[in-house]
């Protein structure tokens, strides 16, 4: 018997999941001869975001807003402030959008490395069958105490970007405004980062050439675990690169044919819906024109690599095309590839 998983005639319970932003559980249902019937991610937690938001003043709500994640509250601020920027339909500077974008690159730095070295190589590492009590950071510490430096380095410098130029590393929320940015980044801040570029360049390109070296002993996960079809979604440029920030949304089907080109984010409640069960908190977006369950799809780094034709800087371009490998017609569907993803995206970055 495992802690946190019990396990009847009809059912096993993991509860709780661990290694998530937030609370959730797994319950899987077993039919007569003891095969799956059904599995159900459960999310336990009741947040009220949308609730609380409710009659608050327009521009306190990237500092709300921020607050839903405390790994990737940047995404949030900035999504939210360029609600804001609608609202008073402001023109933002190109240096404002410039610093923005920086900021944001950054969030994703440090996010990536934090799912990867902190939450993820503990499993690829020690392997998924090691004991649960050494199978974490702190075990890998013990075992790979160089990794783990260097993950913590590539952190630090996404870190590092958020709070030269916000004043914070986490809730950075003062620093961003409707309209633009509150100040500037000194030179000699810039000049700090540009001089650690270096390495965390180096320790990006180790990482990804470490990961594709332990992908040959697991062909089974990469094929079993939550290896599915779906649709995809997420920003693109206008000539469909890789975007975090701005740009108009690509929907793809799962053979990677384009089903909508450069959606007007502003418009989403015109095409996407959110459906909702009764066994779960977790509401389930789709794809209007498709309906539920046919149009759900995929977000997120594998999501993004999936619909863009490139990336746009040359290390990134050249490991898409490894990336691609993995898939049919290059549609990357397996979930255990998101970690290569999100190294991709890093290196982008």
């Amino acid at each position: 018997m495992v802690k946190g998983v019990r396990r009847t005639k009809d059912e096993i319970v993991i509860n709780p999941i661990t290694r998530i932003e937030g609370h959730a559980k797994v319950t899987i249902y077993l039919g007569e001869d003891k095969s799956v019937k059904e599995a159900r991610l459960q999310v336990t937690d009741f947040r009220g975001f949308e609730k609380f938001c409710e009659g608050r003043p327009f521009y306190e709500m990237p500092s709300i807003t921020s607050r839903s994640c405390g790994i990737c509250p940047v995404s949030h601020l900035l999504a939210s402030a360029k609600a804001c920027d609608e609202i008073l339909a402001v023109s933002i500077p190109r240096t404002a959008i410039l610093l923005r974008r920086l900021m944001h690159m950054g969030q994703l730095i440090q996010s990536h490395a934090l799912n990867f070295f902190h939450l993820s190589s503990p499993d690829l590492l020690l392997g998924m069958d090691s004991d649960p009590s050494k199978r974490n950071i702190f075990g890998l510490m013990e075992s790979h105490p160089d990794l783990v430096r260097q993950g913590i380095k590539l952190r630090m410098f996404g870190q590092e970007i958020i709070e030269y130029l916000a004043g914070r590393r986490i809730h950075s929320s003062e620093w961003i405004l409707p309209g633009g940015v509150k100040n500037p980044i000194s030179k000699e801040k810039v000049d700090r980062l540009l001089s650690n570029l270096p390495e965390a360049l180096e320790i990006t390109l180790k990482t990804i050439s470490m990961f594709k070296n332990s992908l040959g002993g697991l062909e089974e996960e990469i094929e079993n675990f939550g290896n599915f079809p779906t649709h995809y979604l997420g920003l693109v440029t206008p000539d469909g690169g890789l975007e975090h920030y701005d740009g108009g949304i690509r929907i793809v089907d799962p053979e990677g044919k384009i089903v909508a080109d450069q959606l007007d984010p502003k418009k989403y409640y015109e095409y996407i819906g959110e459906a909702v069960e009764p066994w779960t908190y977790m509401k389930f977006p789709y794809y209007k024109p498709l309906g539920y369950p046919k149009g759900v799809y995929r977000v997120g780094p594998l999501a993004r690599l999936n619909i863009v034709s490139h990336c746009g800087t040359p290390l990134a371009d050249e490991e898409l095309k490894e990336f691609r490998k993995f898939g049919g017609n290059g549609v990357v569907h397996s979930t255990f590839l998101y970690h290569y993803a999100r190294l991709v995206e890093a290196l982008f970055c």
